[in-house]
């Protein structure tokens, strides 16, 4: 380029603020201001001395906590409970979502990309709660209903996560196999399943910290767990319970969020 030619940003600066930019700029800020106007939100109400006396009130209740022993060791019963579910679902999920994953990628031909995506949309736009209601009529209150649930909403989203991974996988190496004489599933196996494999289990791990969250909500559905803990303690106005059961909450999604984050750190190779 010419010392005399102006650059890009110049000419852009010259050519003045992009008309779409602006539009949609425009649009957003108008529809962020409509939504508030809908809702009709009060902020005033909720910083309201009233409201401010009613929120301290209900918070000291919950203190302090329960710590006896007794109370303490059917919240870390619950807690084991609550690991298990959301473990063996997200595990299920892993299986199902991977089966999936191949003919949503398009693997198998354009009729059964769009069944299997169609079947994805459908798993994980059910939530998670419709699916422990239904799984509790289906198999009993407990937490092999909460596993279903999971297993269920979470098979969609990994289908549809690890369907993208393995569309931008790069089709070399499986393609080289398969012209060296190689078979399908090996070649899929040893040319596109180790580069889609790390990203698949970062998803996997992200998604059971997330489960985790989920697998204590669905205890008030009757799935076991803390959250069924919680539901009962609080429905009988037990608020120094409940504060020892949302405190075990606290500490197992730390724990478990500390373990997957140091395991995805893992997975990232060391530059040199």
């Amino acid at each position: 380029m010419s010392p005399m030619e102006p650059s890009l940003s110049e000419r852009a600066r010259a050519a003045g603020p992009c008309l779409g930019c602006v539009l949609a700029t425009a649009a957003i800020l108008l529809a962020v201001i409509a939504s508030f106007l809908y809702l009709g939100i009060d902020f005033r109400a909720l910083v309201a001395r009233e409201s401010l006396a009613s929120m301290a009130k209900f918070v000291a209740e919950f203190f302090p906590p329960d710590l006896s022993p007794d109370f303490l060791g059917r919240t870390a019963w619950g807690a084991l409970q609550t690991l298990a579910v959301s473990a063996l679902g997200t595990l299920i999920a892993m299986l199902g979502g991977a089966a999936l994953a191949l003919p949503a990628s398009g693997r198998f031909g354009p009729a059964l990309r769009q069944v299997s995506r169609l079947l994805l949309n459908l798993l994980r736009s059910v939530p998670e709660l419709v699916w422990a209601a239904l799984m509790v009529l289906a198999a009993g209150l407990g937490p092999f209903a909460g596993v279903l649930a999971l297993a269920l909403h979470t098979s969609g989203v990994f289908g549809r996560l690890f369907g993208e991974t393995l569309e931008n996988v790069p089709p070399v190496p499986e393609r080289a196999l398969r012209d060296a004489g190689s078979g399908a599933v090996a070649a899929f196996a040893y040319g596109s399943l180790p580069l889609a494999w790390p990203q698949w289990l970062a998803y996997s791990l992200y998604r059971w910290e997330m489960n985790i969250r989920m697998a204590a909500v669905l205890g008030f559905v009757g799935a076991g767990g803390l959250g069924q803990m919680l539901y009962f303690h609080l429905s009988l106005f037990q608020q120094a319970q409940a504060a020892t059961v949302i405190g075990a909450m606290f500490v197992l999604v730390f724990i478990v969020d500390a373990a997957s984050g140091r395991l995805r750190r893992g997975l990232v190779p060391a530059h040199a």
